[in-house]
């Protein structure tokens, strides 16, 4: 019963900062891959920044130098350090986890949260 809570998202001005959190809870194992995903009206849900167990992170090239993806796994929670924010960022952040174990991979989802960047 593995559940992902996001907090943290709002709405700012162009140029500010804002800081995603992702709770996750009933897991007695270790995520292999936690990530941010976003979607915006009318488009696809795209990749935003993925961190390992063992701390390698990926950002998508439009985040990259902006955003800062890190983990604690002590707490089990991920972050998403938004910084330099622009209009274009205004989606839904989903928070994503996966886990490889036995030989599946078990995705899990956040129910999502609302980031507005005004211009």
């Amino acid at each position: 019963q593995v559940q992902l809570v996001e907090s943290g998202g709002g709405s700012v001005q162009a140029g500010g900062s804002l800081r995603l959190s992702c709770a996750a809870s009933g897991s007695d194992f270790n995520f292999n891959t936690m990530g941010w995903y976003r979607q915006a009206p009318g488009k696809q849900r795209e990749s935003v920044a993925v961190i390992t167990s063992g701390d390698t992170t990926n950002y998508a090239d439009s985040v990259k130098g902006r955003f800062t993806i890190s983990r604690d796994d002590a707490k089990n929670t991920v972050f998403l350090q938004m910084n330099s924010l622009k209009p274009e960022d205004t989606a839904v952040y989903y928070c994503n986890a996966q886990q490889k174990r036995s030989g599946f991979t078990r995705t899990y989802w956040g129910q999502g949260t609302q980031v507005t960047v005004s211009s």
